[in-house]
C-alpha cells in the first residue's frame, strides 16, 4: 500500500538511504536534499530525485527549513520524513511543514516542544507518576544558586543543557570548585548547539544504565511498546553499541519498565514512533531521562527483535491510519545487537575524516551504511559511517555473529573504531551483561 506518492527526505547519510529502502518497496516516491559536500553520496544517487540545498555547514543546508521546503514544493512531495538528528526534534521545522500544506512524518509541533524542553518534560512525566531523578525543576539563573541547589542535593550532580540531546551539553561534576568552572562552559556549550544556554541539575546516579523503551501511537488512540533497548555502551555520552532485550532486566522489571514508558507517552498524546530513555541504577530502579520524539539510530535492533518495519510503521501513522497491532509478536523474537562504526580514532575518539580506500563488509550481516568504497568522509557531520546488526536466537549467538561480521570487516585510508568494538564483544564483563555506562572508560580506555 502506498501511503503518499512522493515524500521528501529531511536528512542524510545512512538513515536517508534506510527511508529510502522502504519507501521504495512500498512504491512511495523519494526526493533527496544534499549539501554540496553529499554530491556524491549514495543516498541522493538512490533517490528518485535530488535536490541540492546549500553549502556544506549544515546552517546552509540541512538546518536551512526555507531551502528544505522549497525543494519541497519544487518537487510536488506530500510529506516530509526528518529522519533524526538536524531538524527532525525541531518544533518550528514540523509546524512549518504543516503550515505549508506539508505531512510532517512524526508527532505534533507542539508535543516536540514540550518533550525537547528537558525541564518541562521532567515536570510532564513527574506528573504522569513517572520516577524522575531528584533534582531542580526550573532553570537555574546563577552559578550561586547551582551551588545551593547542589549541596541540598548532594554531589557528585550531572548539569545538563534543558535543550540538549544526544549526550551534548551535559558534565558530571563533584564539587562547588567544579561546579564553578563548568557552569560558563556548558552554558556557552549549549547555546553554541542548541540556541539555549539554560541549565538545571540532577542527581549523578552511580553505576548507571542507559535502557530506552520503544513507543509507537496512532491517532487513534492506539499506543503501545515495542519493548527496550540497553544503550548502556557509551563514549562520551554517545552510544556506540545496542542490543534488545536488555540482559539486566528480568520479566517483572521489563514489564514495569515497558509500563511505565507507554503511561508517560500516553500523558502527552503522543503520535508516531518514539523512545522513552531512563537511566537505572544499580538496585534497578529507574528514572526517566528523556524522551526522543523521532526514530532513533538504534531502531533497527527492535525490528530484528520483533520483525516490524518502523519507518513504514511512521509512514502509515502520519497518513492517518491505524496500527496494525497483530503484526506485533507476544514477545521478543531473540536477541539482536547493533555497532556503530564511526570513521574516528579508536582510543581517543577524535573524527578522522578522509578517503575510504577499502571497505568490505560481511554480507550476511544486516548492514546500514551511508558510504562505499571510494567515498571521502567528510569533516562537516557526524563520523558515524555505518551500522552492522546481528540477530540470534539467544544473546550468545548474536554475540558470536557480531564478533564474527567484525573479524571479516576491513577498513583502510582512514582510522575506525574497529578494534574497540572487538575488544567489546570480547570483554567477560560485556558477554555476561554486567556493564554500565562507564564501561567503555574503566574497561577499555586506560
Amino acid at each position: 500500500m502506498s501511503y503518499f506518492k512522493k515524500v521528501l527526505i529531511a536528512n542524510r547519510g545512512e538513515i536517508a538511504r534506510r527511508i529510502i529502502r522502504t519507501c521504495k518497496r512500498l512504491s512511495i516516491q523519494t526526493v533527496a536534499v544534499y549539501s554540496e559536500a553529499d554530491k556524491d553520496a549514495l543516498f541522493v544517487r538512490e533517490a528518485d530525485e535530488a535536490v541540492c540545498i546549500g553549502p556544506a555547514p549544515v546552517k546552509k543546508s540541512y538546518l536551512d527549513m526555507d531551502n528544505i521546503i522549497r525543494a519541497a514544493k519544487e518537487t510536488g512531495a506530500c510529506a516530509i520524513h526528518p529522519g533524526y538528528g538536524f531538524l527532525a526534534e525541531n518544533g518550528a521545522f514540523a509546524e512549518r511543514c504543516t503550515e505549508e500544506g506539508f505531512t510532517f512524518i512524526g508527532p505534533s509541533a507542539s508535543v516536540i516542544r514540550l518533550m525537547g524542553d528537558k525541564i518541562a518534560a521532567r515536570n510532564q512525566m513527574q506528573a504522569a507518576g513517572i520516577p524522575i531523578v531528584p533534582g531542580v525543576d526550573h532553570g537555574l539563573s546563577s552559578v550561586e544558586e547551582a551551588k545551593r541547589a547542589a549541596n541540598e542535593i548532594g554531589y557528585p550532580i550531572m548539569l545538563k543543557a534543558s535543550a540538549g540531546g544526544g549526550g551534548i551539553g551535559m558534565q558530571i561534576v563533584h564539587s562547588d570548585q567544579e561546579l564553578e568552572k563548568a557552569f560558563e562552559s556548558t552554558a556557552q556549550r549549549a547555546g553554541s548547539y542548541f540556541g539555549d544556554d539554560t541549565l538545571f541539575l540532577e542527581k549523578y546516579i552511580t553505576s548507571p544504565r542507559h535502557i530506552e523503551v520503544q513507543i509507537v501511537g496512532d491517532s487513534l488512540g492506539n499506543l503501545v511498546h515495542l519493548w527496550e533497548r540497553e544503550c548502556s555502551i557509551q563514549r562520551r555520552n554517545q552510544k556506540i553499541v545496542e542490543e534488545a532485550p536488555s540482559p539486566f532486566l528480568d520479566p517483572q522489571a521489563r514489564e514495569a519498565l515497558c509500563a511505565a514508558a507507554v503511561r508517560g507517552a500516553a500523558s502527552i498524546g503522543y503520535t508516531n514512533v518514539g523512545t522513552m530513555e531512563f537511566i537505572v541504577d544499580g538496585q534497578g530502579e529507574y528514572y526517566f531521562l528523556e524522551m526522543n520524539t523521532r526514530i532513533q539510530v538504534e531502531h533497527p535492533v527492535t525490528e530484528e527483535i520483533t520483525g516490524v518495519d518502523l519507518v513504514e510503521w511512521q509512514l502509515k501513522i502520519a497518513a492517518g491510519l491505524p496500527l496494525d497491532l497483530d503484526e506485533i509478536p507476544l514477545s521478543p523474537q531473540g536477541h539482536s545487537i547493533e555497532c556503530r562504526l564511526y570513521a574516528e580514532d579508536a582510543r581517543t575518539f577524535m573524527p578522522s575524516p578522509g578517503k575510504i580506500e577499502t571497505l568490505r563488509l560481511p554480507d550476511w550481516a544486516r548492514l546500514e551504511f551511508a558510504v562505499t568504497e571510494g567515498n571521502q568522509v567528510t569533516p562537516f557531520y557526524d563520523p558515524m559511517i555505518g551500522k552492522i546488526i546481528t540477530h540470534g536466537a539467544s544473546r550468545q549467538e548474536a554475540i558470536r555473529k557480531m564478533k564474527d561480521a567484525l573479524e571479516q570487516c576491513v577498513i583502510s585510508g582512514i582510522k575506525n573504531n574497529l578494534p574497540l568494538l572487538a575488544s567489546i564483544m570480547d570483554d567477560p564483563a560485556f558477554q555476561a551483561g554486567t556493564y554500565d555506562t562507564k564501561f567503555v572508560e574503566s574497561a577499555l580506555i586506560k
